[in-house]
C-alpha cells in the first residue's frame, strides 16, 4: 500500500529566500523529493488554502506523514499569502492527529510576530520532530530511522530538487508560481561575523551549486509547466562561483554559463530575475561586475531588481553593525546598474537596483534618519532611478549580534517619518521615472478582485498595479499605466475600448479626469480616435484606445 504524506507550506521568508505565494521555495521541492525516494505519495497544500477551508484539516489527518515547512527571518509585507504565524502552527500540530507530524525550516531560528520584536527560539508544541539543520536531509534520516538532523549537501539534495519538481503542479498560483532557485548558500562575508542581524551566516561559509545541477532542476520544472524562475536563493547573485574572500571578484563566465545553461533548460520560460545582490561586489570590482551584469542582461526578462542590502546610509551605522558597504559605495553601485541596466526591453527598464533600509541597528541615531533620507534625495536628484525602497525594522533572532546590541523603541517617531518622507518625496517620483504614463506592462495578473483590481507581473518586487474594473482572480491581461500612487500604478487592459468602458473608470484616462467624465458619456459611441480627441485632448495612452 502506498503510504500518502502532506507538504503544508507555511511559506518562508529569509534574507536569501522567498517562498510566500506566488513564491515556491526549494525546501518543498527537496522535501518533496526526499519524500517520494521514500515511497510516498505527496499532496501539497498551503497555510492560506487551511485558513479558507479548515475542513481540510480532515485530509491531513488521513495521511500517514505530514511535512511543515515554516519561518521568517525578515519581516515582509505581501499580497499573494500570509505565512504562518506561531499560533496557527500550534494549532496545526494539535488539530491534526492522525499522521507522524514533522516541522522545518527557519522556523528552527525562533519565531518573531514583525519587525522590531525579537525572535523567540522555542519547542514548538504539537509536532512530533523539529527536522533540525537542512529540512530534506533532516526528514531523510528521519525516515532512516535516525535523528531528524541533516547538514547541507548538494550530492543529496540536488536529485531530490529534480524528482520533487513535479509538487509545482499542486500550487494553487500554478502556472504562475514563481520558482525560487537555489545557486549558493552562505554568506563570504560570515568571515568576518557576517552583518549583525542577518540570519545567512548561520548556514556558513558559501557552496555553490554547479551549473549542471541547477540547470537539471530548470529542465525538470519545465517539463512540469513551471515558466517563471528567480535566481534569487544566494546572497549575492555576483558572487556565483567566484573564489575566496569577503568579497570576491564576479566571474562573468560562470555567470555567462548559469544563466545560458538556465534559458537553454526552459525554452518557454516567461520570468527569469534575479534577487540579492551585493553593492560592495560592484563598487569593488567595477569592470568584473559590469560584464556579469551584462551576462545576466543577455539571459534574462525585463523589468529585473537587484536587490541592495544597503541597511543605513549612516558610516557609524555601517560600521558598528559589520554592514557590507559604505554609502558613496552604494550610490556608486546604484550608478553602475542603471548604467548597464536602464535601457528598457519591452517597455520597462532591464535591471534596476533596489534598497532595502534596516532600522533600529545599533549605533543608530536620530541623525542616521537625516543622513537616509539626503541619500536617496541625491539618488534622486542624480537622475537614477532604484524600482523600490523597502523599509523595515530589525528583527533579531538568538545567534546574531543585533540580538542583544540595537535600539529598537527608540526613534520609533522617527522611524514612521523616514517612512512617510519616503513615501511622499521619492516612491512617487520615482514610480513615474520607472513607469511613465503610456507604459505598457505585460502579463499582470489579478490577485486581488473587486471594483478596483490589484495585479502585478511575476518577477522581483512586481509593481502593483490598481485596475479600475472588476475582473476575476488569476485573468492575466496587459496593461497601460494611466496614473500612479504612492507605491502602485493605476492602468488599464489594453486595448482601452472607449465606448463600453464603465463610466466610473473613465476619470482615470489622462487628460479626462473628473471635468470631461461627463462631455466623453454624452458624446458616446465615439467613431474613431479623431472624435474621441476633440472631447477629451490628445493623451499618451491614444495608441491603446479601441473604438
Amino acid at each position: 500500500m502506498t503510504l500518502t504524506a502532506f507538504i503544508l507550506d507555511g511559506y518562508v521568508d529569509e534574507p536569501a529566500c522567498l517562498g510566500v505565494p506566488p513564491y515556491i521555495s526549494p525546501y518543498v521541492r527537496t522535501v518533496a523529493g526526499a519524500l517520494l525516494a521514500h515511497g510516498y505519495s505527496i499532496r501539497y497544500l498551503t497555510i492560506d488554502q487551511l485558513r479558507k477551508e479548515p475542513l481540510r484539516a480532515g485530509d491531513l489527518n488521513k495521511a500517514e506523514l505530514l511535512v511543515m515547512i515554516a519561518g521568517v527571518t525578515v519581516p515582509g509585507k505581501y499580497l499573494g499569502g500570509t505565512p504562518a504565524t506561531l499560533t496557527e502552527i500550534q494549532q496545526v500540530g494539535h488539530m491534526v492527529k492522525g499522521p507522524k507530524k514533522l516541522i522545518g525550516g527557519p522556523i528552527g531560528f525562533g519565531y518573531a510576530g514583525k519587525g522590531g520584536q525579537k525572535a523567540v527560539r522555542q519547542v514548538i508544541s504539537g509536532f512530533d520532530a523539529l527536522l533540525s539543520g537542512e529540512p530534506a536531509v533532516a526528514l531523510d534520516n528521519y525516515l532512516d530511522g535516525n535523528e531528524p538532523e541533516g547538514v547541507l549537501d548538494y550530492s543529496r539534495t540536488d536529485p531530490w530538487s529534480i524528482t520533487g519538481s513535479s509538487i509545482v503542479a499542486q500550487h494553487p498560483d500554478f502556472p504562475y508560481v514563481m520558482c525560487e532557485l537555489e545557486t549558493a548558500r552562505g554568506c563570504p562575508h560570515g568571515a568576518t561575523g557576517g552583518c549583525s542581524f542577518c540570519t545567512e551566516p548561520f548556514y556558513g561559509m558559501p557552496r555553490y551549486r554547479t551549473i549542471a545541477a541547477v540547470a537539471g532542476e530548470v529542465a525538470a520544472l519545465h517539463a512540469h509547466g513551471a515558466r517563471h524562475f528567480r535566481v534569487g536563493r544566494q546572497p549575492d547573485v555576483l558572487a556565483y562561483g567566484a573564489g575566496p574572500g569577503e568579497y570576491p571578484a564576479p566571474e562573468p563566465e560562470k555567470i555567462e554559463a548559469l544563466f545560458s545553461a538556465i534559458c537553454a533548460a526552459a525554452p518557454e520560460l516567461r520570468t527569469l530575475h534575479i534577487d540579492n545582490t551585493n553593492p560592495q561586489t560592484i563598487a569593488r570590482h567595477e569592470d568584473a561586475a559590469r560584464e556579469a551584469l551584462r551576462a545576466i542582461i543577455r539571459h534574462h526578462t525585463p523589468g529585473d531588481v537587484a536587490a541592495f542590502g544597503m541597511e543605513t546610509a549612516d558610516p557609524v551605522v555601517v560600521r558598528a553593525n559589520n554592514l557590507k558597504a559604505l554609502p558613496d559605495e552604494v550610490f556608486r553601485a546604484i550608478e553602475i546598474v542603471n548604467e548597464e541596466g536602464g535601457k528598457r526591453r519591452d517597455n520597462v527598464p532591464e535591471l534596476l537596483p533596489g534598497l532595502n533600509f534596516v532600522c533600529g541597528l545599533a549605533g543608530e541615531t536620530e541623525e542616521t534618519y537625516d543622513l537616509n533620507e539626503q541619500f536617496l534625495a541625491r539618488v534622486l536628484d542624480a537622475g537614477l532611478s532604484v524600482r523600490r525602497v523597502n523599509i523595515r525594522q530589525v528583527m533579531p533572532f538568538e545567534g546574531t549580534r543585533a540580538y542583544t546590541e540595537n535600539t529598537l523603541g527608540k526613534h520609533e517617531r522617527r522611524f514612521r517619518q523616514f517612512k512617510e518622507y519616503v513615501r511622499n518625496r521619492i516612491d512617487l517620483p520615482m514610480l513615474q521615472r520607472v513607469f511613465p504614463i503610456g507604459t505598457v506592462l505585460r502579463d499582470v495578473r489579478v490577485e486581488v478582485s473587486g471594483d478596483l483590481s490589484f495585479g502585478r507581473q511575476p518577477g522581483s518586487y512586481p509593481i502593483l498595479v490598481g485596475i479600475p474594473l472588476h475582473l476575476p482572480e488569476r485573468t492575466v491581461t496587459d496593461a497601460v499605466v494611466v496614473d500612479w500612487g504612492m507605491r502602485s500604478v493605476t492602468a488599464f487592459p489594453v486595448p482601452i475600448v472607449i465606448n463600453t468602458l464603465p463610466a466610473s473608470a473613465i476619470k482615470w484616462l489622462p487628460g479626462v479626469g473628473k471635468k470631461k467624465v461627463a462631455a466623453v458619456i454624452a458624446k458616446r459611441p465615439f467613431k474613431d480616435l479623431a472624435a474621441f480627441q476633440k472631447v477629451a485632448g490628445n493623451s499618451p495612452v491614444d495608441g491603446q484606445l479601441k473604438f
